[in-house]
């Protein structure tokens, strides 16, 4: 996710501290993923595409490790790439793996099976890189066979899925494009800016150390909120591009469903809220969550409140998770008073 996991002692290098307590800008700046390999279909590629040799870690709290999960599911990859996912606590030492004592809910919420020993998911990359000191993040997509990690970059990882396994995948599946080629650009100029306005900006605003930092990146946010409504209320389609899941949805899906059980609240993103402010974002959200396994059966709402409101004390210091809303997110038919029309 966005843990800046590195192996110091000093204070203001803790996996806690979002923003560097020396920077005096107050902004949240997101480091680049450093494994950035790819899984390929070609003859003698380093990490070939084959069933069962790959390990995906996540966390049903992150968005970016969310994003992973959807496309596995609606790719039809569930027996080709087995996954974990680590406890929704991330503490001084990052991620850690759930014990037969902790009882969480959703599938895999288990210790690493590839490693018993492991405690953390800081383990797996230093039984790859001893030296590593970059972020011990989820998703953590693993090689069995030849012990390294092959991405921890979560959008080349879902675009790796999009077609790397076609070759053995049965029709219904192998036929499931993401990306078509029509709509590309169109997919590329939308994920520049909602990833760095909206999927992005929520962590801008909710880590921000200063009014300014925070005021700038809240006031950016909910711009280009407003630009993802008013072109979903224009089109009146049920995705986002048209009447086919596309990678857009995906990639918009896993903030906006934690849009007000969490970043409203946590993350002072609170001009509007989706079930009320955006009724046409709204309408999508709940399409996508009741109407579609692949979003719905992945997203575990215990882990996704329970991580920022624990994990956070710079944010949160006394890791209260508040109860609302209720619920977590309405039924397809229903909307809040002040959104119907």
């Amino acid at each position: 996710m966005n843990n800046v996991s590195i192996r110091s002692d000093k204070k203001e290098d803790k996996i806690t501290n979002w923003v560097d307590p020396k920077d005096k800008s107050g902004e949240f700046k997101r480091q680049v993923s450093q494994f950035r390999s790819q899984i390929s279909s070609e003859p003698g590629a380093e990490f070939p595409a084959e069933k069962d040799r790959y390990h995906l870690y996540v966390s049903y709290a992150c968005p970016w490790a969310h994003r992973t999960l959807i496309v596995r599911k609606l790719k039809g990859l569930e027996e080709f790439i087995p996954f974990t996912s680590v406890h929704w606590h991330m503490g001084e030492k990052g991620w850690r793996f759930s014990t037969s004592s902790d009882n969480e809910p959703g599938e895999n919420v288990t210790a690493d099976p590839l490693h018993p020993d492991f405690t953390h998911l800081r383990d797996v990359y230093f039984s790859v890189e001893p030296e590593y000191s970059g972020r011990f993040t989820v998703p953590t997509l693993y090689d069995k066979k030849q012990k390294k990690i092959v991405s921890n970059e979560s959008s080349e990882i879902i675009r790796m899925f999009y077609t790397a396994f076609d070759h053995l995948l049965p029709e219904q599946y192998k036929k499931v494009d993401l990306l078509p080629e029509n709509l590309k650009q169109q997919i590329d100029e939308t994920n520049e800016w909602t990833y760095n306005e909206i999927n992005n900006g929520v962590y801008k605003s909710g880590f921000a150390t200063t009014q300014e930092a925070y005021e700038k990146n809240v006031t950016t946010l909910f711009k280009s909120l407003d630009r993802a409504e008013e072109h979903l209320a224009k089109n009146a389609n049920p995705f986002y591009f048209g009447d086919k899941i596309t990678e857009i949805d995906v990639r918009l899906y896993t903030t906006i469903i934690r849009f007000d059980p969490v970043y409203v609240q946590h993350f002072k993103c609170n001009i509007r809220d989706i079930r009320s402010g955006y009724p046409a974002l709204h309408k999508w959200l709940r399409n996508l969550y009741w109407n579609s396994a692949a979003f719905g059966e992945t997203t575990e709402f215990t882990h996704i409140k329970k991580h920022y409101t624990k994990s956070h004390p710079q944010i949160n210091p006394f890791g209260i998770t508040p109860v609302g809303p209720v619920p977590d997110i309405l039924p397809v038919e229903e909307e809040v008073v002040a959104a119907r029309k």
